[in-house]
């Protein structure tokens, strides 16, 4: 379940690069809009019986933390962009996805449970969580040649560039922030457990979490979005420059961006008490796989060298054995 949640959080964004006639934040304003529409409260209202009781059942100070971390994520996200365009996609994304993995299994970890964390299994899952950050820098590095390969001069672009320290500020700052998705769900544990107690399904106690952390996170970047083409007069084209294949488009990543979260979800829950810890990686582990694998399905590393191609090959390796090791250190905790 957790490699399934990865798969949908590692191919939702493909739309961005299938509808060209539309700007980023067009696609990004009108996939956060039907994530943020179709699927929390839709969801969670047909699955959770006396969804009223549950959040009146749980205190405030509960709610609150599981919604700020939902806003948390969505800043995250902005400044994500912000990151990768100061550092580019080999340092920031290698920065982004190692400091994204700390925070969000290992953090929380030493945070909550920190008598766990000097455990064989604390041990191994720091191992692992080290290990799939060195398959993360391998694979950028392929990908950074791969870049070179393929474009021999590359024009740049005409906005003022942002020195490396302020990008490297907003790479830390991406990294902490989008790891709060998983702190929300941590710290929904107590609405999850009075879900379970109202009769709701196994499967979806984690749905009334998920539905105040994507409002947070939806809300955020369809906001941010709405901006942006406010400003750059892009509001007004969003219908006559789009399709219904656009627009189906849109439909697939508003679906499968917070489909992928609730997947997750499942599978941590079915992990025991610790699938937070060691799930979480796993499924940023299995995002990155299937948007790699996504990328030479699509013809991404046609026209590079072997060499590039066997360095992909090799970081992907590196990142089934940490996947595999998470799935061990998962099993350490559990017995304690």
């Amino acid at each position: 379940m957790i490699a399934l949640g990865g798969a949908f959080e590692g191919l939702f964004s493909i739309p961005v690069t299938k509808t060209p006639r539309w700007s980023f934040e067009q696609i990004w304003g009108a996939g956060s809009l039907i994530a943020l529409v179709l699927v929390p409260w839709p969801l969670v209202f047909a699955t959770v019986p006396g969804l009223g009781a549950i959040y009146r059942s749980v205190p405030p100070g509960v709610l609150a933390a599981v919604f700020l971390c939902g806003v948390g994520w969505g800043v995250g996200g902005i400044f994500w962009g912000r990151a990768i365009s100061a550092l580019g996609m080999a340092l920031g994304v290698s920065l982004l996805m190692g400091l994204i993995n700390v925070f969000g299994s290992v953090v929380p970890l030493a945070l909550f449970e920190p008598s766990k964390l000097v455990t064989r299994g604390g041990l191994m899952l720091v191992l692992a969580v080290a290990i799939m950050i060195a398959g993360v820098v391998v694979i950028a590095l392929a990908g950074k040649r791969r870049e070179r390969e393929q474009t021999a001069e590359r024009p740049t672009a005409d906005g003022a560039k942002v020195s490396f320290l302020l990008g490297l500020t907003f790479c830390v700052l991406s990294g902490v922030l989008s790891a709060l998705v998983n702190f929300g769900f941590i710290f929904g544990r107590p609405l999850a457990t009075a879900t379970a107690a109202a009769g709701a399904p196994a499967f979806a106690t984690s749905f009334p979490v998920w539905a105040l952390v994507f409002t947070g996170n939806y809300l955020v970047n369809f906001i941010y979005a709405l901006i942006i083409m406010t400003r750059r007069g892009t509001l007004r084209t969003i219908i006559a420059n789009g399709s219904p294949a656009y627009w189906a488009a849109a439909l697939f990543m508003g679906l499968a961006w917070p489909g992928g979260i609730i997947i997750y979800g499942i599978g941590a829950s079915a992990m025991g008490e610790y699938g937070a810890y060691a799930g979480f990686p796993m499924m940023i582990l299995a995002s990155i796989l299937a948007a790699n694998l996504a990328g030479a399905i699509g013809g991404e590393w046609k026209g590079t060298k072997s060499s590039s191609r066997k360095t992909m090959v090799a970081g992907v390796l590196i990142m089934v054995a940490a996947f595999c090791l998470l799935g061990f250190a998962n099993r350490l905790l559990a017995a304690g």
